[in-house]
């Protein structure tokens, strides 16, 4: 994985119980997909989505105001 400033890297790692759709569990387990690695790859997702969300919300007035004030100048 990339490095991300999103999460410590370095944190070491706990266990967890999960529950899963058992079909999905062994159909994953058949193909051989890393069930740790693929949730932590999701939740990097996850919470750079949520982060772009979150700085779209605190900054919505200003970029408002960026676009109005571009579309006034340079019509």
């Amino acid at each position: 994985m990339k490095h991300n400033p999103l999460y410590d890297e370095k944190a070491p790692k706990k266990a967890v119980n999960l529950s899963i759709n058992c079909d999905l569990l062994h159909k994953a387990r058949l193909n051989k997909i890393n069930l740790s690695h693929t949730l932590e790859g999701r939740l990097i997702e996850l919470l750079e989505d949520a982060q772009k969300q979150n700085w779209l919300s605190k900054n919505k007035e200003a970029i408002e105001e960026y676009n109005n004030r571009v579309e006034r100048e340079f019509k």
